[in-house]
């Protein structure tokens, strides 16, 4: 089974709207850690960020304004997550989403990212599985055989989904490339390949892991 040679942090925020900019804030957060073919390690906790949460967004999470009251403070969470995530490549499905999120709550600490890069695992599953009816994460998780542990629309239950989806795209890359083990920017680059392409990229991919095999 094909492994990731490098580590992985799948990350999933929960917030009170679309827009940092529009003065929406985060309210869960979930990163887990993926070592290997694994999830290793997690950070997992509701958010007080001194906000009120729309009655829609508990009607969709269940998180309540009585939750996250009794949180830990942002000015708490945020330093800790971002430790967390350190400098490894980060992931999330639509990873631009929770980025401005993440970078927008630490700017607000004086706090600047350093993940090395980062993944899309939406945009990876549309190249990687092409034709599936939808790219949304629980249908996308059924359609892959991934079964939704938790709560959807929960920070821990997404991220642990989001991680199935990478680990399955890793034997999936395996199989396509001969690949043991695969790097973490082999899904950047991917991500940045346009979906009609990849055919031909994975190729190209799998010929020179081939031609590198033989030289050795």
């Amino acid at each position: 089974m094909s492994i990731y040679e490098r580590p992985i942090v799948m990350l999933d925020f929960e917030t009170t709207g679309l827009s940092p900019d529009m003065g929406d804030r985060i309210t869960e957060v979930a990163a887990l850690r993926i070592v290997g073919g694994e999830i290793t390690d997690r950070y997992v906790s509701l958010v007080n960020c001194g906000v009120r949460i729309p009655s829609f967004i508990t009607a969709l999470t269940g998180i309540t304004q009585e939750m996250v009251d009794g949180a830990p403070p942002a000015r708490q969470v945020v330093p800790e997550l971002l430790d967390f995530i350190g400098a490894d490549v980060l992931s999330a499905h639509n990873a631009s989403f929770d980025e401005k999120f993440l970078k927008a709550e630490g700017a607000r600490l004086g706090r600047a990212t350093s993940h090395a890069a980062l993944v899309c695992s939406l945009k990876l599953s549309r190249r990687l599985y092409p034709g599936l009816v939808s790219y949304k994460l629980g249908q996308l998780s059924r359609q892959l055989g991934i079964a939704f542990r938790g709560t959807a629309h929960r920070a821990e239950a997404d991220a642990e989904v989001a991680a199935e989806v990478l680990l399955h795209a890793a034997r999936h890359l395996g199989r396509t490339c001969g690949l043991e083990q695969v790097a973490p920017d082999l899904l950047v680059s991917i991500n940045k390949v346009a979906a009609a392409k990849i055919p031909v990229f994975l190729d190209k991919y799998a010929a020179t892991v081939r031609e590198r095999a033989a030289a050795l």
